[in-house]
């Protein structure tokens, strides 16, 4: 795998998991001179960067993926709203109207509340 197939997460974990293995003396995969370990201070973290570039750490990322399944989804089912309901509505309506009280519906509940000094009376 190339070293661009990875994501900026995988690669710091990769990095850091070989780093880790280097702090504590692992044998290094590649072979680097004592010129260049002494001009990168021994940094195990510079080390695995180095094996990581070449290609050559055995070190694999899995990547699951959610199980496919073949289910059909449930349709939802429409509500009418049928004649009988709506009949019940409007007998309601007119109860209310006969019995004194209004019903009203305002296009815009801010005109009711600047009438009113701000406050919104509810029945």
């Amino acid at each position: 795998m190339n070293t661009k197939d990875f994501s900026k997460y995988e690669t710091a974990r990769i990095l850091g998991a070989r780093a880790l293995q280097i702090a504590m003396n692992a044998p290094l995969l590649i072979k680097i001179t004592p010129e260049d370990l002494e001009e990168i201070k021994y940094d195990a973290l510079k080390i695995a960067e180095v094996e990581f570039e070449s290609g050559i750490l055995p070190i694999s990322v899995k990547r699951p993926f959610p199980e496919r399944k073949e289910i059909e989804l449930k349709k939802a089912k429409e509500k009418k709203v049928s004649d009988n309901v709506k009949e019940e509505i409007e007998k309601e309506e007119e109860e209310e109207i006969a019995k004194g009280g209004e019903i009203m519906e305002l296009a815009n509940p801010e005109d009711e509340s600047e009438e009113s000094g701000g406050k919104v009376e509810e029945e």
